[in-house]
């Protein structure tokens, strides 16, 4: 069960592989994760720029300057950064169940907003609802989202999230073996 917001060490993970590309600036960076996030996230300067400056006294990344842009503070990766980002490569995988907390976390809060008494929300014209209609809009579109990215037509999983975690060896620690 996640806490709060993205995984731990997701927009450092990001700056770091952000890097390896090339030298980039705070403000291009906050961008760049807008754009791999279909626009739909974009973490603060308040996030992005302790992390260049970490990253800076760490050794991991140094400041370049550029006489085409003297006034914006360009990174890149030294050989430390490439060992730390060659370190989080292999201990990401850690992080997917907590995307998955968070994405199915998010989603819940979402039905619950359409179908928990407890919630008034009321339904304004011309905005996004919290109802059975937007609710598999976007179903929809994480959908269409898996088939683009792994080109491949969505198949319905049958299994419980039980059997599902049985299948792939993996606990159920998030306690929701019992969703349906």
């Amino acid at each position: 069960m996640r806490k709060s917001g993205p995984p731990k060490g997701l927009i450092a993970y990001l700056v770091l592989e952000l890097l390896e590309e090339k030298p980039r600036y705070g403000y291009e960076i906050l961008k760049e994760i807008r754009e791999i996030s279909g626009g739909h996230w974009e973490p603060s300067y308040g996030s992005v720029y302790p992390i260049l400056y970490k990253f800076e006294e760490k050794g991991w990344a140094e400041r370049i300057e550029r006489e085409d842009e003297p006034d914006r503070k360009y990174f890149e990766l030294t050989d430390d950064g490439y060992d730390e980002l060659t370190t989080r490569r292999e201990n990401c995988t850690e992080n997917a169940r907590e995307f998955a907390d968070v994405i199915l976390g998010f989603f819940h809060v979402y039905a619950a907003f359409s179908t928990d008494e407890r919630f008034e929300i009321p339904e304004i014209a011309g905005e996004w609802q919290f109802d059975e209609t937007f609710s598999a809009w976007i179903v929809e579109q994480v959908v269409r989202h898996h088939e683009h990215y792994f080109d491949s037509e969505f198949e319905r999983i049958e299994a419980t999230p039980a059997e599902f975690y049985d299948r792939h060896d993996v606990d159920d620690v998030g306690g929701d073996a019992d969703d349906e």
